[in-house]
């Protein structure tokens, strides 16, 4: 039995989802190239600018296809303490020597992290985390 629902998926919005569920059928993504193929598509309908209902639909279907794949396949590592500083600083747009002044941290310690030669202290994560207002979990994903 087919579950039916209500919703604005008719007319030439459905007509253009269908179109293109049978130029990409909308189904798991089992291998790289399939997903290749599947990013192509993806990439293709953004390059479109404004998209229409239809499309819209599509690409979120598809978007989460490749998500799910993505999420099972192509796990990513977390960054290095030198390089979650690095981006962090160039968010804010400071330099290590503002770090120092803001937070205290010796500028020896500051370096030692961003060479990679010595990783985050527990009491640099806080100190961190506090600064640039982030979660303390993003600070200490490689304890």
């Amino acid at each position: 039995m087919v579950a039916r629902t209500k919703s604005t998926f008719h007319g030439k919005d459905r007509d253009l989802y269908l179109d293109l569920v049978k130029e990409f059928p909308l189904t798991s993504i089992r291998s790289a190239k399939h997903l290749e193929e599947a990013q192509a598509v993806i990439d293709n309908l953004l390059a479109k600018g404004k998209l229409r209902k239809g499309e819209e639909w599509y690409l979120d279907a598809l978007s989460d296809l490749v998500a799910a794949y993505e999420d099972q396949n192509c796990p990513i590592e977390a960054a290095s303490d030198a390089d979650m500083l690095q981006h962090l600083l160039e968010a804010k747009g400071i330099t290590q020597a503002q770090l120092n002044r803001d937070t205290g941290i010796a500028k020896s310690a500051i370096s030692e992290v961003l060479a990679g030669k010595k990783p985050f202290s527990r009491q640099m994560m806080r100190t961190f985390a506090d600064y640039f207002k982030v979660d303390v979990s993003v600070l200490a994903a490689n304890l």
